[in-house]
This record gives C-alpha cells, structure tokens and sequence, in this order.
C-alpha cells in the first residue's frame, strides 16, 4: 500500500520535496494551469470514487452477509457443526487469493468498465444462488465461487484509482472509497434485520433473503456502472484533451514517471517486482491486519450476541460502531494526506487496536463479576476504529511507493492478496466452544496487530534509509544501465523518492 515517500524534514534525512518543481524540472516543463487542474481533480473526484465506492459496497455485503445469516438461522437450517461453517468462510478465499495477480494483469488489458462490471454481475449472481442452497456442499461450492470473481475487484479499484492521483492526494480518496466496507458494515447489518423479517415469505427462510435481496440489487447496479466506471486516464471520456495533459503532467511530476516508469513486463522487470522488499513487507503488515479485520466483520454480530443482546439488536448494535468507524477513517486520512506522512497515523490505528483486545481478553465473566456490557462494547468500538485507520493505509502507501504501470498492478495484487489470505485464519480463530469470552480469538487478534505494528516500523525505516542512499547518489549507477532497462526501471530509478 503504499504511503506517499518523503519523511518529515524534521527527521534531517534531507529529502527533497515529493512535488519540487525543480527536481522534475529537466523532465516535465509544460506549466499547469493550477486553475484547471483543481476543475480536473474535481471532475475525477465526481467520476472515479463514486461508482467505485457503489461497486466495492456491495462486494463487501455480499462478501460478509454469511455473518449476518448465520445468526438468522443459516447454520441450524443446513445442519452445519460450527468448524463446517468456519470452513465455508474461508473457502472463499484461497481462490480469492491465487486469482488477483492474473485479475490485475487482465484488467490491464480490458477496459476497467467492462471488467469491473462484469466481476460484479457474476458475484451478484452467486450471492443470489447463497440463498437458494439446500446443504452446506452448495454453500461451499457457492463461496469458492465467490471468492474466484472478487479477486479481481479490490485490487482493480486501488490501482484504477492510483492511475488519477498524485501520492498526497490517494489516502483521501482511497479512505472515501474503502469507507464503502464500513458503510456495508453497517448496511449489512440494518438491512439484515429488515430483511429477517420476510421469514416465511414465499416458503423461505429469513437468512435465505438476506442472500437473495442482496444479490439482486447487486446485479441491478452492474447495468449502469459499465457506463459509470472510468476506464484508464487516457481512454477516459469525462476529461478533455487538455484535461488529460493536466493529469498526465502532474503525475509525471509526481512520481518522476517518466523516468520511474515499468510499462513492459518482461523477465527484468518481474524480477524487480518480486524482490522489492517493500511489496513483501507491505504483505505483512496487510496480512496481519487481515486476520482481526475479517474475524470482526464475520463475527462481529455473533460477538455482540454473546454480549447478551438478542440476535436482532445485535445487528442493530453493529451501526454505531461502523459510523464511529468512518469518522474517524476519514479525519486520519485527511490529516495523513495533508502532512504526507503515513507512518504516525499508521501506528495509531495500532494502539486503538491493541487496546481494543487487551480489554476484551481482560474481560472476564459476564458482569458484574467481569467488565461490563458497556466497557466491552466500547473495546469493539477501538476494534473497529484502529482496523479501519490502518487497513486502507497499507494499501496506499505501498501505491504510494511502487512507480510503473505493471508495478503498480502486480506489486498491488500481491499485497491484496496475501493480505487477504488472513481471512483463512480470521475465519477460524472464534471456536463457538469457547463462547462468550473467545480468548483464542482476541489473543490471535492482538498478536497480529503487534505483528503489523513491528512491519510498519521496519517499512518506515526502509524508506527513510533508501531515501539517505539516494540522496547521497548511492543508486546513480543504475543511469549507466542499458536505455532498454534504464526506461523500465519503475521506482528503483534513482530520482524517485519514497514517502514515509
């Protein structure tokens, strides 16, 4: 994920200026009308996030409204034992994992808009067939499914989206967009107890609609969004000709991209993707984070039924933590883009989180021999907060720090799906045996945010220190390297520096 590269002057690592003029000046002299490129940013906040914010809602609905049916009855009506259903979560993805690289890949090759929306007509239509099952192999075959269509969406937005913003501008924007899987949070749960309520309605179950409601309205938006999506900066067609000038200067200026660029993916340039320690480092700390993200949104309505609320208010109970969530989300990333700096804000989505399952390992019996209602209730609060300060930086400050085309896209994809291979251990850390208090759940949890805490800092001090070599000259060399690789070096090009 990339975050934006230059440490704060204050760190006496004499970094240059991210958006110095003077340092692009050999290579990007065509002025821009700051008056117009505000109008082009605008028009790219109107055209991009939008639709792309729609689109991921409902993957993300449609990817945890299994949490939601299994308290509504799911479990018991297909007679599945509590590992069953812990599998049938993580069938998803192993598929979901191995398939996003070649989705990226793909996606470069095909217009964002038929792709995108081709991804999202198919998982509506599983989601669709979730509520039609009748035993768990179909479930699971369903969710095996799933997860082979969704691997394309998450890592095609964030790089569809990087293609239009200059370093300082993305965490906004990625934040704006990625809050669409704090609303779904939500979303999911209120239109889960509404949807309940259809019990019986046509002979079927409850559960059975939340699959069945949610899959059709995810097949309804596919229609418009193919003529909605943005396809690439210069297939675009809401930009003018100028516009797109504007945009391709400023990034150049940006990310030095027409020197640190990777337009062709060759067999040098796989091997610079594959041993740039940022994109590995970066796996880490987004893997680590997964863990507890995917357990809490799977669980989280189980969790607060544990608490003792009846499976309804559980649900309900779930809304004001996503709406605590997406405030605070977007203060941190406001902040985050104005200081272009990642690590800080990073870390105290880290300390929200450790305190979070400190206090609910601490938890003890149900009060008052334990802590309160309130006080536990509060721990998912910190939970939730800390998860969605931290998870979207990932992903923007590796974008931030990766330069190329086919960098940007394959070096994405791998820290996508790693990441999100720590669904597979989310979705088995809550035994229903150890219900209410789940201390291998929590204790799983805070060890991966301390593991992603420790990554943070060594991807932080990376930065910094290959910033210092730079600017000593100490990568110079590879200017003398044949014109064939020097033009497709990506980011390992000596002028580009790092945002920290």
């Amino acid at each position: 994920m990339a975050s934006t590269g230059d440490i704060e002057k204050s760190h006496h690592t004499q970094e240059v200026d991210l958006e110095s003029p003077a340092r692009n000046a050999s290579h990007h002299s065509i002025p821009i009308d700051r008056t117009a490129e505000r109008r082009m940013v605008r028009k790219c906040d109107i055209h991009v996030i939008p639709v792309l914010f729609g689109l991921y809602l409902f993957a993300f609905v449609d990817r945890i409204n299994i949490g939601n049916a299994k308290i509504q009855g799911l479990q018991q009506e297909l007679h599945m034992s509590g590992t069953q259903y812990n599998v049938a979560l993580l069938t998803f993805f192993p598929t979901y994992v191995l398939l996003e690289i070649p989705a990226n890949l793909l996606m470069r090759r095909i217009r964002p808009s038929t792709w995108l929306s081709g991804l999202m007509f198919m998982f509506g239509i599983v989601t669709m067939c979730q509520g039609f099952t009748r035993s768990y192999g179909g479930l699971v075959t369903c969710r095996v499914i799933l997860g082979c269509i969704e691997a394309g969406v998450l890592p095609g937005c964030i790089y569809l989206i990087s293609m239009y913003y200059k370093r300082a501008e993305l965490q906004m924007r990625y934040t704006a967009f990625f809050s669409s899987a704090v609303v779904a949070g939500a979303f999911a749960g209120l239109l889960a107890y509404a949807l309940a309520k259809m019990h019986g309605l046509g002979g079927y179950s409850g559960w059975r609609w939340i699959f069945i409601i949610e899959g059709l309205a995810t097949i309804t938006y596919s229609a418009p969004a193919k003529f909605f999506i943005p396809d690439w900066p210069e297939q675009c067609t809401f930009l003018t000709s100028e516009e797109k000038r504007i945009l391709q200067s400023r990034m150049a200026i940006d990310n030095a991209s027409d020197e640190a660029r990777m337009d062709r993916l060759d067999k040098a340039a796989w091997a610079r993707i594959l041993k740039d320690w940022k994109i590995w480092i970066a796996s880490i700390m987004y893997f680590a984070l997964s863990v507890p993200g995917y357990s809490t949104l799977f669980f989280i309505p189980y969790i607060l039924n544990q608490f003792g609320w009846v499976a309804e208010e559980a649900q309900l109970r779930t809304i004001p933590v996503y709406v605590v969530c997406t405030a605070t989300m977007f203060i941190a990333a406001y902040l985050s883009d104005r200081a272009k700096h990642r690590y800080t804000f990073f870390m105290i989505g880290t300390a929200f989180n450790a305190m979070a399952y400190i206090i609910l390992l601490c938890q003890g019996p149900p009060a008052p021999q334990g802590l309160s209602r309130d006080v536990r209730y509060m721990a998912v609060f910190f939970a939730l907060i800390g998860q969605y300060i931290s998870t979207p930086m990932v992903v923007v400050w590796l974008s931030n720090n990766v330069s190329g085309h086919y960098k940007r896209a394959v070096g994405t994809a791998i820290v996508v799906g790693i990441g999100n291979a720590g669904g597979i251990v989310g979705s088995n850390i809550y035994l229903q045996s150890e219900a209410p208090i789940f201390k291998t759940g929590y204790g799983t949890a805070l060890a991966m945010v301390l593991v992603s805490g420790l990554a943070a800092t060594v991807f932080w001090a990376g930065l910094r220190k290959e910033n210092r070599v730079r600017e000593r000259g100490g990568r110079d060399w590879r200017l003398g390297l044949p014109e064939s690789e020097r033009e497709n070096l990506g980011d390992d090009y000596p002028s580009f520096r790092f945002m920290g």
